[in-house]
């Protein structure tokens, strides 16, 4: 399986900005999208962003714009730089990882989540 490590959260003042890293380990597959959600208190958890292995970005309307995703696909790690934060942004983010290859097809894999804090 895949294992997921987030770091990068924190406390940070509206307008300013924050980079998280997440770092796949164990049974890593050539084909895969990595990406991020959230979670704020009492919502459901919301999709971010993504990045497909071979390069296409996907993001969330609500943060089009000011975060932008990134992948080190020899280190097997993607970024989530994010610009212009918001209170609305306070939630924890987690890392997710989707394979596209071999036997684990479609497995979806979940970090353990970074805390971020947007002051106002």
């Amino acid at each position: 399986q895949v294992q997921l490590v987030e770091s990068g959260g924190g406390l940070v003042q509206a307008g300013g900005s924050l980079r998280l890293s997440c770092a796949a380990s164990g049974g890593i597959f050539s084909i895969n999208d990595m990406g991020w959600y959230r979670q704020a208190p009492g919502k459901q958890r919301a999709f971010v962003a993504r990045m497909a292995s071979g390069g296409s970005r996907n993001y969330a309307d609500s943060v089009r714009g000011r975060f932008t995703i990134s992948r080190d696909n020899a280190n097997n790690t993607v970024y989530l730089q994010m610009n212009s934060l918001k209170p609305e942004d306070t939630a924890i983010y987690y890392c997710n990882y989707r394979n596209y290859d071999g036997r684990y097809y479609g497995r979806d894999y979940w970090g353990q989540g970074t805390q971020v804090t947007v002051s106002s």
